[in-house]
């Protein structure tokens, strides 16, 4: 015998579930992969429109007193010097290949953690945290792997002011001079950090979010994302300090006459330590931190924006 529900054609509570959860286990469509990597990659954009002159800050700082000791230029010093001896543009050098790096790279590395984490859950019949620390492992380092060029260019860009030929013409220069291979310095310590970076922001996010709609009276909602958010970005910060000081010494080696020839990124860190002392790993942390905070913000109130406007569940 059918409830009325039944008898008359529609759905029960209890069907509407299934078929929600079968759709949403196997049903998806091409607008729903462009809205997925879309709402990533122009979150990231947006973040990094906004804070690429921290970042170019950031490389900087790192690249001061290479193999050597000493009283290090603070991040406020430096800004002043730069406008001054180069101008107010100079803060936005190597944005282009920022911008297309933050598209692609943006893209896969938060579009890449939903079915990773999807993956995870059904190999492992688990969604705890070591799952999403392993899913944003996974797709920081894959993200990072496929657009490790377009990092080389931008801090390549950005230790060079002076440069006339623009991104086109130093992407050529490079491969030219310095073979195709010159495209992936770095890309070692690069998708350490990509790993580490995304595993600790996105697991840290995701966490913070489950346990502050556990004990708090907070919702999905703008005030819920910025303190998880915040949360994230002063984590993945400590996490991530060091590895992205290696992958940018790695990527400018070319550029810094004054030290030897790193073999990988474990030589590195051990050069950096022996010559510059644990705080070298540091330097530029700071603006490490006062630019991936406020970009993790970014990114991540306004992914959960873009997504909620693309009929997409919140992360």
């Amino acid at each position: 015998m059918m409830d009325g529900d039944s008898a008359s054609g529609k759905p029960t509570p209890s069907e509407t579930a299934i078929n929600h959860e079968e759709r949403e286990k196997w049903g998806f469509s091409a607008s729903d992969v462009v809205y997925h990597f879309g709402t990533s990659g122009i979150s990231v954009a947006a973040a990094t429109g906004v804070t690429h002159p921290l970042d170019v800050l950031k490389v900087r700082l790192q690249m001061q007193l290479i193999g050597q000791r000493g009283p290090l230029t603070g991040m406020g010093r430096l800004f002043v010097q730069l406008v001054k001896s180069e101008g107010p543009r100079s803060l936005y050098l190597g944005l282009t290949p920022a911008f297309m790096r933050s598209v692609l790279y943006g893209g896969l590395r938060l579009g890449l953690y939903e079915p990773s984490k999807y993956v995870c859950k059904m190999a492992f019949e688990s969604s705890n945290v070591l799952v999403k620390i392993a899913s944003g492992a996974f797709s920081g380092a894959i993200a990072t792997a496929l657009t490790n060029p377009a990092e080389v260019l931008k801090v390549r860009l950005q230790m060079n002011p002076n440069l006339r030929r623009g991104a086109i013409g130093e992407l050529r220069r490079i491969a030219s001079e310095e073979g195709i291979t010159a495209l992936w310095k770095g890309v070692g310590p690069a998708m350490t950090r990509a790993a580490a970076l995304t595993a600790s922001q996105l697991a840290t996010y995701d966490e913070s979010k489950r346990i502050l709609m556990r004990l708090t009276l907070l919702e999905e909602g703008f005030y819920l994302h910025l303190i998880s958010s915040t949360i994230a970005g002063t984590m993945s910060t400590l996490v991530t300090a060091p590895m992205d000081l290696i992958k940018t010494r790695l990527m400018l080696q070319r550029e810094s006459k004054t030290v030897g020839t790193y073999k990988n990124g474990f030589h590195c860190a051990y050069q950096v330590m022996r010559t510059e002392g644990p705080r070298g790993l540091y330097k530029g942390g700071f603006a490490i931190f006062a630019r991936l905070s406020p970009q993790t913000m970014i990114t991540l109130i306004l992914y959960e924006k873009l997504r909620q406007l693309a009929g997409l569940k919140a992360v």
